[in-house]
């Protein structure tokens, strides 16, 4: 059964990993890796990547991108959206901190942020505004 609105979004919002797509070309399947995102009900969907990430190219150049996040309990349901990238700049600490601690635990937070800050090549922020929206609640299926 499909899930209503309000459903959908406030389960996106909810911190699921993601299965990010993109498309990959002529002659490819899309990409399809995990990522960590933040979503609030209303509002655009945000991830994190490397600005020189294959990930970063793909999406800038199909200038739209895809996430499905799902669980199994208590009940098998998924939620998949899709939409244009509408901004695209470098990521602040803050927001480094901001999706950290949406998935990591309080006490890994500091240390994980301190050490991405510092030894990954830059964090580039992606923005998708939904526009195409599947969802399911299969129940106890």
């Amino acid at each position: 059964m499909a899930l209503t609105r309000e459903e959908r979004e406030q389960f996106l919002a909810e911190p699921h990993i993601a299965a990010l797509a993109v498309d990959a070309g002529a002659g490819r399947a899309p990409l399809t890796v995990p990522i960590w995102y933040q979503y609030e009900p209303g509002g655009e969907i945000w991830i994190l990547t490397g600005p020189n990430s294959r990930k970063n190219k793909l999406i800038t150049a199909a200038g739209r991108f895809s996430l499905m996040v799902d669980r199994l309990e208590p009940t098998i349901r998924y939620v998949s959206v899709e939409g244009p990238v509408v901004d695209s700049s470098p990521a602040t600490l803050e927001q480094l901190r901001e999706i950290s601690a949406r998935y990591l635990p309080a006490d890994k937070v500091d240390g994980y942020v301190d050490f991405s800050w510092k030894n990954h090549d830059g964090h580039q922020v992606l923005r998708m505004r939904p526009e195409r929206w599947l969802s399911s609640d299969l129940g106890q299926a």
